[in-house]
């Protein structure tokens, strides 16, 4: 019988690299520092394979049972490393792109490995069309067009962003992986697969984020980074 992955063959066992405070996006790259011997095995089978990993939020309590398989949340971001260095003690640096939500279907239990793989489904989302999000951009070019804040660096970088074609949903993505420090929420987001539902939940977090974002009130520190 036809599975669910048959046209994924490529998710069928992804690597899980569960972490307690990172939700990672679509297009986001986040910077990893491998050090743990499971993980520097799964860094070298993905780099001997496709490059895929999937960042997993790991669930409250997972402190007593983190060197076995303390719970993740079912939702998480595939990734794919676009660079890396190998150190002299085996330890890795890599970035890691995410591509995709993805849902876990089912961990494989497997002795020969160190690591934790599963079988992943990538999650639909609800079709929008870019001018049913004309609002929520126009209030995102609002934002960044602010006086302190369209001065940072990141916020010009942003603002480049909304002028160019680069779709909100992406653009939001980015905003969140970067700004939104509340990981219930981010993981949240992750999950939702209403764009608009989503973007416009990005939006008003933002809206509620923006007077800490200012220089002003921020003690003259510098701009979260784009990564």
């Amino acid at each position: 019988m036809s599975g669910p992955l048959d046209t994924h063959p490529r998710l069928s066992a992804v690597p899980l690299f569960p972490l307690p405070n990172v939700v990672l996006f679509p297009r986001a790259v986040l910077p990893l520092h491998v050090f743990e011997e499971r993980y520097k095995a799964m860094t070298s089978d993905a780099l001997d394979s496709n490059g895929q990993i999937a960042m997993a939020l790991l669930k409250p309590g997972w402190e007593k049972n983190y060197y076995a398989r303390p719970a993740i949340e079912p939702v998480v971001c595939v990734g794919k490393i676009l660079t890396h260095e190998r150190l002299a003690d085996g330890k890795y640096n890599f970035l890691l792109q995410g591509t995709m939500r993805a849902k876990v279907a089912r961990e494989h239990v497997s002795g020969d490995l160190a690591y934790r793989t599963a079988e992943l489904i990538p999650l639909e989302e609800t079709p929008v069309m870019e001018i049913d999000l004309g609002g929520e951009r126009e209030k995102l070019i609002s934002l960044f067009g602010e006086d302190e804040l369209g001065q940072t660096s990141v916020g010009r970088q942003f603002a480049q962003m909304l002028s160019s074609p680069l779709a909100t949903a992406d653009i939001a993505d980015l905003l969140a992986f970067n700004f939104l420090e509340d990981l219930e929420l981010k993981q949240l987001l992750l999950a939702d697969t209403d764009v608009r539902h989503r973007v416009g939940r990005t939006v008003r977090a933002l809206e509620d984020l923006v007077p800490m974002l200012l220089p002003s009130n921020r003690g003259g520190g510098s701009s979260p980074s784009m990564n």
